[in-house]
C-alpha cells in the first residue's frame, strides 16, 4: 500500500499543500507520523479525492491538471477487474477519469486504490502511466 507525505496528497488533490494541511487538521481524511511527517495512506486519499470532487468549491481555484498533451496526474480511486479486461477509475483534481484496458496490463502497472497513476487521453482513448 503506498502512502503520501502532505505535499504529495496536496498534487493529487490539486490544491495548495496549505489547504491540504487545513483539512487533514480538520481530520477530513487520516494522517498518521512516520517520523517527523505526516503521511496519508493511498486508500484514505482515494477516498477523500472522491468526496472533495463531488464538493467542488473548496480548493484553490487553479486547474492544474490541463496541458497541452492532456495529461491528468491523480489517484486511483477504484479497480474492476474481469477475466480479460479491466475497468481504471482515477480522480484527477476535480477530474475523474475512466479507462478500459486488458487486465494484464493492470497488473504488471500494480493499479491498486491509492496508487498514484496518470491518465494520458488522445481523443477516445485513455492511457494510464504508473507515476
Amino acid at each position: 500500500m503506498e502512502s503520501y507525505t502532505i505535499g504529495q496528497a496536496a498534487r493529487l488533490l490539486g490544491v495548495s499543500v496549505d489547504t491540504a494541511r487545513r483539512w487533514a487538521d480538520a481530520e477530513r481524511f487520516p494522517t498518521r507520523r512516520e517520523g517527523t511527517r505526516r503521511m496519508v495512506d493511498g486508500p484514505d486519499l482515494a477516498a477523500f479525492c472522491v468526496e472533495a470532487a463531488q464538493e467542488g468549491g473548496d480548493g484553490d481555484d487553479e486547474a492544474p491538471y490541463t496541458s497541452a498533451r492532456n495529461a491528468f496526474p491523480g489517484i486511483v480511486t477504484g479497480v474492476k477487474l474481469g477475466t480479460v479486461a479491466a475497468q481504471v477509475e482515477i480522480q484527477a483534481g476535480p477530474h475523474r477519469v475512466v479507462s478500459l484496458l486488458t487486465r494484464e496490463a493492470v497488473e504488471e502497472l500494480g493499479l491498486e486504490v491509492g496508487a498514484r497513476a496518470t491518465a494520458r487521453v488522445k481523443s477516445t482513448s485513455v492511457f494510464i502511466d504508473r507515476t
